[in-house]
């Protein structure tokens, strides 16, 4: 669909793949007429190609697709374009890992060929992997966290920089490193004389004398340096604070000293902003001109802190696209998507799921590999036959060893085709979904694997907003109307939902 307005068109960049032995339509001159095409049909700016060629997608060693993983960090291009999704990634976790990757530097991959993916099943099958390896990540940092905590437990070190002054020992007992403990103490005393941040960092610069990090010091590392309680021997962890839990550095009348002028010093509290995350990041659109909506932040003049989503085409000035609270288009979609897990939905997703699981383990190439080890078992068996008539048994021995070396060549390529598939079970795909719809809906993880799972793309009106469901094939309208509350500075909806929502 092409821009409805005169934006800005949408950095994109492309990604082609061809192996030397493939020329036919699919060959890379096919595959960039195809994405040029496509990107002209969208509202595309192409700034780049990237092009591997006689490259096999079975493998990661394709330097310039890395090379545009990493280029995505850079936030020159919103979307990747790919002839076919089959050409992006060897397998569907890989495809799941590297879109994830993408997501978090807010781009989208397309398919020039496939109208939003290849089928329905393949595109639940991508998003469960991706929200499933999200939630496991989740279980793991957990896991990592009560090792934690039990190291707190007895006051040793969980891993953090220790901080100037300090070392952790083999059983990971902090130690006072007596050189740096002596820069610590002047660091305090000049502070305390009445020398200034400032100062004391030009001296520390100038005397060559790293942080506990190995840089220079600046007014923030100063800063948080003189507001370290470990100095006086307070082991703190995750907001709670052990005093004597290690050793001190300096006295407690020295460290309040320094307190005392730091907050006197202290100009008007500048708002911490918590870094806050927009769980629609890529996947929600401007209706009007097709850009992505990405999330901003605000200040009221209570210093109240206000987060939206904005139009890329507004921000340009070139799309006069209203912008939308975070909290209320991301708690819309979350219940739109929750609605959807109903036991019905959730049988049917498991099942087709699964279904498609079973079906991509008889791939073109596990099949060629059978058949070739098919092929090899018929030839030993002939080869014993002849032994046992009585032919030449060196000549046959021979070629029986070779058959043998040939046999555990195939079977180590089945060994390694077979660790790419994909190996979901319709009842573990029921319980994640079953635990995904039943979760905490204002919990972050569990609103994110909402979005990541269920929801492939929402565009946003004034007056509505239309969704595409990973699992349907229609999109969903839901229309709403429009409240200005100029008091508050921003943006109110009050929606009515008047259509049926179509099942997975």
């Amino acid at each position: 669909m092409t821009n409805q307005l005169s934006c800005k068109p949408i950095p994109a960049v492309i990604y082609a793949r061809f192996s030397s032995h493939s020329q036919n339509e699919q060959s890379i001159e096919g595959q960039l007429k195809a994405c040029y095409e496509y990107a002209e049909r969208q509202g595309y700016k192409v700034i780049g190609e990237y092009i591997d060629r006689a490259l096999s997608g079975t493998t990661d060693n394709r330097p310039e697709f890395l090379r545009m993983i990493e280029d995505s960090s850079k936030r020159r291009f919103e979307v990747i374009i790919v002839y076919q999704l089959d050409r992006f990634a060897r397998n569907r976790y890989d495809s799941a890992t590297y879109k994830a990757r993408l997501k978090k530097n807010g781009v989208k991959v397309v398919s020039a060929r496939e109208n939003i993916s290849d089928d329905a099943s393949g595109v639940l099958m991508e998003a469960l992997l991706e929200g499933m390896a999200e939630y496991y990540s989740v279980e793991l940092g957990q896991k990592i966290r009560r090792g934690m905590d039990i190291n707190a437990s007895k006051c040793l070190a969980t891993g953090s920089n220790p901080g100037l002054g300090f070392k952790v020992d083999s059983d990971r007992r902090y130690y006072i490193d007596e050189q740096e403990a002596v820069v610590v103490r002047r660091i305090f005393e000049m502070y305390a004389a009445g020398q200034t941040v400032k100062e004391i960092t030009d001296y520390l610069n100038r005397q060559q004398i790293k942080t506990s990090k190995g840089g220079e010091f600046n007014k923030n590392s100063l800063r948080s340096m003189l507001r370290n309680k470990r100095y006086i021997g307070t082991y703190m962890y995750r907001g709670i604070e052990t005093p004597n839990g290690m050793p001190r550095i300096i006295s407690d009348e020295l460290f309040e000293k320094v307190q005392d002028i730091m907050n006197k010093n202290k100009k008007a509290p500048a708002r911490a902003r918590a870094k806050e995350e927009y769980l629609l990041t890529t996947k929600l659109f401007c209706g009007h001109c097709r850009e992505m909506m990405t999330g901003i932040s605000g200040t009221s003049k209570t210093g109240a802190i206000h987060n939206y989503y904005t139009c890329n085409g507004r921000k340009k000035k070139q799309c006069d696209k209203k912008n939308v609270q975070k909290d209320y288009i991301e708690d819309m979609v979350v219940n739109l998507a929750r609605n959807q897990l109903t036991d019905e939905n959730i049988n049917a997703i498991a099942s087709a799921v699964a279904t498609l699981c079973e079906k991509e383990k008889d791939s073109p190439n596990m099949m060629r590999l059978t058949g070739l080890i098919r092929e090899n078992d018929k030839a030993v068996n002939n080869l014993l036959n002849a032994l046992e008539q009585g032919q030449a048994a060196d000549l046959i021995t021979q070629r029986l060893e070779k058959k043998r070396v040939e046999k555990e060549m195939l079977e180590e390529e089945v060994y390694r085709e077979s660790a790419n598939f994909v190996d979901l079970t319709a009842p573990e795909i029921r319980f994640f979904l079953t635990q995904m719809r039943d979760g905490d809906v204002n919990d972050e993880t569990n609103r994110r694997l909402l979005i990541t799972v269920l929801i492939n793309a929402v565009y946003l009106y004034d007056n509505k907003y239309t969704v595409i469901f990973n699992a349907a094939d229609k999109p969903v309208e839901v229309t709403h109307s429009l409240i200005d509350e100029i008091e508050a500075a921003t943006e109110k909806f009050v929606y009515e939902q008047d259509c049926s929502i179509k099942k997975p």
